[in-house]
């Protein structure tokens, strides 16, 4: 008779251990959104998914490496984030760590000062890993960006 219940008990316990923090894809598609988030926050004039707002802003706002407050980070399409991600520098904290404010990393969520660190070859921002709240720290994956884009029009950069 205990053999019988023996796989049931086993699947059971394996389900218990599953990560209660895995997301489907379908639920970053929720009515929160990132791009709209940072356009309100910011006042840029983009639209549409978040990584095409590197090319969007090509020739219309300046383009950097070097974050600064109130510049919006720009993710590339990747297969884990497939529109992009964009995310609003609150301020540098050091050389390769930011604090950004963004929605819907996390679905359905707004967060406010996240850390954010490069880990790209040469310290210029193209390679990041973002804090993951559900683990307290910062995530195991690595998300190719573009760079900064600033609020500024082109003009006005330095």
């Amino acid at each position: 008779m205990t053999s019988r219940f023996l796989p049931l008990g086993l699947l059971v316990m394996l389900a218990a251990c599953g990560n209660r923090y895995e997301y489907s894809r379908a639920s970053f598609n929720g009515p929160l959104q990132c791009a709209p988030y940072a356009r309100e926050r910011t006042g840029l004039k983009l639209s549409g998914s978040a990584a095409s707002w590197w090319g969007q802003s090509s020739g219309r706002y300046a383009h950097t490496h070097t974050p600064r407050p109130g510049e919006v980070l720009v993710f590339r399409a990747t297969s884990r984030v497939p529109s992009g991600h964009v995310s609003i520098v609150r301020r540098q904290v050091s050389d390769r760590t930011i604090l950004v404010d963004h929605a819907n990393w996390e679905p359905g969520r707004i967060d406010h000062a996240v850390p954010v660190t490069d880990v790209s070859a040469r310290n210029d921002w193209t390679l990041v890993r973002v804090w993951w709240a559900p683990v307290h720290g910062l995530g195991k994956r690595a998300y190719p960006t573009y760079g900064f884009i600033s609020s500024h029009d082109s003009d006005d950069a330095s």
